[in-house]
């Protein structure tokens, strides 16, 4: 029997079946579980959660019969509407709540694929819910959010970043809704299957072995074997899980498909799984610039579906959100913002002359509107800047030098 109560009623021993409010309020992935630790237990009631839904046949009841009870809709959640758009500034705050809720959330999830245990398709399903109403409200905050991962933190952030690109690259190819939905999904579990891979071998700062690359290649049919065992796990999904490492030449992985042979779904995650992947820091490298990323990606020929890639370029664009850049008046700015229709006239924040090679004041330049242009790609590395991701994230203020 379901029943609402307060927190304060709360005790170990209850089976939770869902807690009241927006599950990005509280810091459970799993809204229906048996609270039988303490350490749970105090999350909860710090958590400020006002009311809870307990199943009596499944834990305890409270001691006293409450006046309310309801039987609560066994149904999916109706889809939240969408928000109004917002400026950068205020989405990254947002997204930056999404990201942190979603990393726990995949962490859980991707430990009970593991070990075989249910996972919770409704939870699932509003997982990508948040991080397709973030990409509404700003196409480029949470994307460039997730770019900002530490290595320890890649394999989680990783697919939560897949997640937001294959979104906004559905949208850009003109997909459904649904579709869209499930290219969300296809990318929040396209990477499942290197939950079969040792730590050690995930986390090797050195070159693998042949060995330990023969287990890493094996992750694409790892992970589709897992998703086989969940009926409520879209076909779309799993063929973008047993497939984003195949290319369109034929010299990908586990199956050499060809061109055609390669379905859309797969296509769009193979490159937002290498764009990831490649600007990303990891335990053997450095993540590329954004901007370098793009330019590199471009010139493997044979790699990517032509059409799939430049519907990408278009979602990140040219000189992609934290991309250095030089202007033909010499000052070097960092993209803070993409043009709406124009590839080449982002706003660019300057903060630097490379001319006097000292700092200048900082100021927004919108290239749609004035004459100065971007002339090149710059390399954070050897100009030795720091603090740059604090210029177009506004997570933190800047530092007085760019080299400290």
């Amino acid at each position: 029997m379901l029943k609402r109560i307060s927190s304060s009623q709360v005790t170990l021993g209850m089976h939770i079946h869902k807690l009241d409010g927006s599950w990005l309020e509280h810091v459970f992935w799993k809204s229906s579980f048996l609270l039988n630790r303490a350490e749970d237990l105090e999350r909860l009631l710090a958590s400020g959660v006002e009311g809870i839904w307990i199943d009596t046949l499944k834990g305890c009841d409270v001691k006293r019969p409450q006046v309310a009870v309801a039987q609560l809709a066994t149904k999916p959640p109706a889809r939240a509407q969408s928000d109004p758009p917002v400026d950068m500034q205020t989405e990254v705050a947002r997204a930056a709540k999404v990201c942190a809720v979603a990393k726990r959330a995949v962490i859980e999830m991707f430990s009970d694929l593991r070990m075989g245990r249910a996972v919770e398709p409704i939870q699932v399903v509003r997982l990508v819910e948040e991080i397709s109403r973030s990409m509404l409200r700003h196409p480029h905050a949470l994307i460039s959010l997730t770019r900002l991962k530490t290595a320890d933190e890649y394999t989680y952030m990783h697919s939560v970043a897949v997640c937001g690109l294959m979104i906004a690259l559905a949208r850009q190819l003109d997909l459904s809704p649904s579709m869209v939905q499930d290219a969300g999904l296809a990318g929040l579990l396209h990477d499942v299957g290197k939950m079969a891979i040792p730590e050690s071998i995930l986390r090797k700062p050195a070159a693998l072995t042949q060995a330990e690359f023969d287990i890493v290649r094996n992750h694409p049919v790892e992970g589709a074997t897992m998703l086989r065992n969940y009926p409520h796990i879209s076909a779309l999904a799993l063929d973008v899980c047993l497939h984003h490492h195949e290319k369109y030449d034929g010299s990908g992985y586990p199956h050499g498909l060809v061109q055609d042979q390669i379905s859309l779904f797969a296509q769009m995650g193979a490159v937002c799984d290498v764009y990831d992947a490649i600007t990303s820091q990891r335990p053997y490298k450095r993540g590329w610039a954004p901007a370098d990323a793009i330019r590199r990606m471009s010139e493997w020929v044979g790699h990517f579906e032509p059409r799939v890639f430049q519907a990408f370029v278009r979602c990140v664009g040219i000189y992609p959100t934290g991309a250095l850049v030089r202007l033909e008046s010499g000052r070097i700015g960092v993209v803070v913002e993409q043009h709406a229709t124009s590839l080449l006239t982002p706003v660019v924040k300057v903060f630097f002359s490379a001319r006097s090679r000292l700092p200048i004041v900082q100021v927004l330049v919108n290239l749609d509107e004035q004459r100065d242009k971007i002339v090149s790609r710059e390399s954070i590395e050897e100009w030795g800047f720091k603090h740059i991701d604090e210029l177009w994230s506004g997570l933190a203020k800047p530092k007085a030098s760019y080299f400290d």
